[in-house]
């Protein structure tokens, strides 16, 4: 199996460059040119993010040659467009799925998913009521549910979108709700634990995450909301004298965990667990969203980053900016000690000398596609 020698993250090393490289398609789009003829529109990806790319000439050979969904092997040219690295494809041909690693298409947490498993299970097994206790045990004691629990987005594009990422965001949650109620002693912490463990667990069900991140045709008609109730109602029926009181709550907690009519939440969140699991939940999604976009960005000199669709706004990264700020206080201060010294030695001449020219990066290998 041929290894991937390009990812997305390399863009900024080989910008304006040809490359030739390897990608599963997440969408795929034909669109008219102005003299009526197609072009292809597609975003490609692998683990390290995703890409616009398109297709102008030669079109017609590929607009039946694969699909989405589908591994792509590609030779274009890597460009920005309004800033943003595009791919302006040449060739193209499909790739069977024992030409790839798939490991190589999806993004994955860095972080260790047994441990996370551990520490969910540690918060679970410390509830004071018993019922929900039973009922966390038994979702997370299903093996169906407790695999996909570890290994699902928590979203397709917006927040957590990597493998493990559901996980990673409810144990993400759980700490900061375990932090924020001790400071609210009305709050009851099994029950708003319980929201926060099923809040997001009917992802598992609404999205698919074997190729690419995409939903499901049940996810696409119910939604993760309906398909949550579903399975409340499957485990609560598995506990003689489950409360109904309670169970209300937690059907609540699941349908307004959006916490706003125009982001998709039935109701209102009506009580305070409620209340908290939605600010909580909002909070954790929107710093991971922050924490990614600046990752996305790394390479990029700017403090400053690209618009953040999920947030509405551009972002201003303090590290680099409280970093610059550094280095321009600390050259200040160079060239003010050069002005107040009398004379120069030859050593510290040399100090204000031009360095070497960086050695420009090679483009990566032609090879045929």
């Amino acid at each position: 199996m041929p290894m991937k020698e390009f990812f997305l993250s390399d863009c900024p090393s080989f910008e304006n460059k040809i490359i030739v490289s390897s990608f599963v398609v997440i969408s795929k789009q034909v669109k008219p040119k102005k003299t009526g003829e197609p072009y292809l529109a597609l975003t490609l990806g692998d683990r390290c993010g995703q890409i616009e790319a398109k297709m102008w000439d030669n079109v017609e050979d590929a607009l039946d040659a694969f699909d989405q969904e589908d591994f792509l092997k590609i030779k274009g040219l890597l460009n920005k467009y309004k800033n943003r690295f595009q791919i302006t494809i040449h060739k193209l041909r499909k790739l069977g799925d024992t030409e790839v690693d798939f490991s190589d298409y999806l993004p994955k947490t860095t972080k260790d998913v047994d441990e996370l498993w551990r520490t969910l299970s540690g918060f679970v097994s410390a509830f004071e009521d018993d019922n929900l206790r039973t009922l966390v045990q038994l979702f997370m004691s299903d093996p169906e549910i407790a695999t996909a629990y570890r290994n699902a987005p928590a979203a397709k594009t917006l927040h957590h979108a990597y493998i493990g990422g559901l996980l990673d965001h409810v144990v993400s949650l759980f700490r900061s709700c375990d932090l924020v109620s001790r400071n609210y002693p009305q709050v009851n912490r099994d029950l708003l634990f319980t929201g926060a463990f099923l809040h997001d667990i009917g992802k598992i069900h609404e999205l698919t995450f074997s190729r690419s991140f995409s939903y499901t045709t049940r996810g696409q008609l119910l939604g993760h909301m309906i398909i949550e109730l579903e399975m409340l109602q499957a485990k609560i029926s598995q506990i003689p004298g489950f409360p109904d009181e309670l169970k209300t709550l937690l059907e609540h907690l699941i349908i307004s965990h959006h916490g706003q009519y125009e982001f998709g939440s039935p109701k209102l969140p009506m009580f305070p667990e409620a209340l908290m699991l939605h600010y909580m939940d909002d909070l954790d999604s929107k710093m991971e969203s922050m924490r990614a976009h600046f990752e996305r960005e790394a390479a990029y000199e700017s403090s400053w980053t690209t618009y953040n669709a999920s947030l509405g706004r551009t972002l201003l990264n303090t590290s680099k900016f409280l970093k610059r700020e550094d280095a321009v206080a600390v050259a200040a201060a160079a060239a003010a000690a050069v002005e107040t010294t009398p004379a120069q030695s030859p050593a510290a001449e040399s100090f204000d000398t031009p360095a070497s020219e960086r050695a420009s990066p090679l483009p990566l290998a032609e090879e045929k596609v």
